[in-house]
């Protein structure tokens, strides 16, 4: 695979026109070469033999120009009128309507047309027709304009040769279309998948939209970076955006580690939710632990950029459990997104949270107190709500703790979370 992207381009790095330009200049350019030994018996074999290399090397040059020099776009017409010159000089030169030449014209116009970007395909369309039924008229009208062959064996052989070359050259194309249409199709669905849930891109890709959901119960969770405005002053703005890249690439592994659905992120802010799209029990343990694992990681770039003299932010965070609806919303730029009150409350809990710590509500709590060790701060008063009720989780129980860290699992949760054997309702059964 290496050699192919080193030879017509990394899909990552070149656009599907690009790579297939460098491939048709590049497989035309070698197979005119390879052609100098399928003329050598005729007659005429040093006029086809020119031909043959210099328009081999004037291709070889142009995929030079556009996988080197990476120039391609202003190549697609010199690439043309180069194939048509070739074609219709071997058709003077070498038999004309009954030597084959004509069969390239086909895979001539099927390589005109894919490479067609921002050109009038009605243009290059009626060029390749004009140009074929010219050089019928041609022949019609002046046959002895077109050299024929010494014996009906060189004719059979030339014209063999021909097809032969043909079948060969539209295998390749067709394999070459149809392997880079599918890197760009996986390209295309994971960009999609990177956008939407898998389960949600399914449902878009087979009825072009997405019914809204509900889900009895699914974990919010909401972190806001503390004091950002702040800092963010003090920075150039692209190293703002690079820690804030760093931050959020860790908060995707993060999430991903413990099966929550990135939802968005608004400015410094991210949202995350468990259960959805695919339900489970789990989701408020799921978020718990994403949440703990936020903090950690904060934690510790907040102590290598104090080693190096550099502030950094901390968050606050706040996890609600509760009833949601989840769909996809508009037609252009769509996105995954969840509603409810239950929504609403996790942002107050995280607006009324303590920094560098899990908050959570009653709700959670209650899902989560057989797992982790959670301290109570009481009823909070929150902005147009009724006062709820909240906890911070302090670390894991006893029993489930890491040695090391109170905050870090040990191998007897592992092996039950990771195996499925806890099962979270009102209790926690091991």
């Amino acid at each position: 695979m290496k050699w192919i992207y080193l030879l017509l381009g990394d899909p990552k790095k070149h656009s599907l026109e690009h790579r297939l330009f460098n491939t048709v200049s590049l497989v035309n350019g070698v197979l005119n070469l390879l052609g100098v030994f399928g003329v050598l018996y005729l007659e005429n074999y040093l006029v086809l033999v020119c031909l043959n290399v210099g328009s081999g090397i004037l291709l070889l040059v142009m995929y030079y120009m556009s996988r080197v020099k990476s120039i391609y776009f202003i190549l697609y017409w010199p690439f043309n009128l180069t194939i048509l010159f070739y074609l219709a000089s071997m058709w003077f030169f070498n038999g004309g309507s009954i030597g084959g030449n004509h069969y390239y014209l086909i895979p001539s116009l099927v390589i005109a047309l894919i490479l067609i970007r921002n050109h009038n395909i009605w243009l290059v369309y009626f060029i390749y027709i004009g140009v074929s039924a010219s050089l019928y008229l041609v022949e019609y009208f002046h046959k002895d304009w077109v050299t024929g062959y010494a014996s009906e064996m060189d004719r059979y052989m030339d014209a063999g040769g021909n097809y032969l070359f043909v079948q060969i050259l539209t295998g390749i194309l067709i394999f070459i279309l149809s392997r880079n249409l599918n890197i760009e199709r996986k390209k295309s669905e994971a960009l999609l998948l990177n956008i939407l849930p898998e389960p949600i891109a399914d449902e878009l890709k087979r009825e072009a939209r997405v019914a809204p959901k509900r889900y009895e119960k699914a974990s919010v969770l909401f972190c806001d970076m503390v004091g950002f405005t702040k800092i963010a002053e003090t920075m150039n703005a692209e190293v703002l955006v690079h820690e804030l890249d760093q931050i959020f690439r860790a908060f995707d592994r993060i999430c991903k580690e413990n099966r929550m659905e990135k939802i968005k992120t608004i400015g410094d802010a991210y949202m995350a939710v468990g259960g959805i799209p695919n339900e489970n029990n789990t989701n408020s343990v799921d978020a718990v632990l994403c949440g703990l694992g936020f903090q950690s990681f904060m934690a510790e770039q907040k102590e290598i950029h104090h080693l190096h003299g550099r502030v950094f932010w901390e968050i606050r965070l706040g996890i609600h459990v509760g009833p949601l609806v989840a769909g996809v919303v508009g037609s252009d730029k769509f996105a995954y997104d969840v509603w409810g009150d239950t929504v609403n409350t996790a942002s107050r809990l995280e607006s009324s949270g303590v920094v560098a710590e899990v908050n959570i509500s009653r709700s959670v709590y209650e899902e989560v107190k057989k797992i982790f060790e959670c301290e109570p701060r009481g009823f909070v008063s929150i902005k147009n709500k009724a006062d709820i009720e909240m906890y911070l989780v302090k670390g894991f129980l006893p029993e489930y703790a890491s040695p090391l860290d109170s905050k870090l699992p040990n191998e007897l949760f592992q092996r039950l979370y990771k195996t499925g054997a806890l099962f979270y309702t009102n209790e926690v059964e091991s």
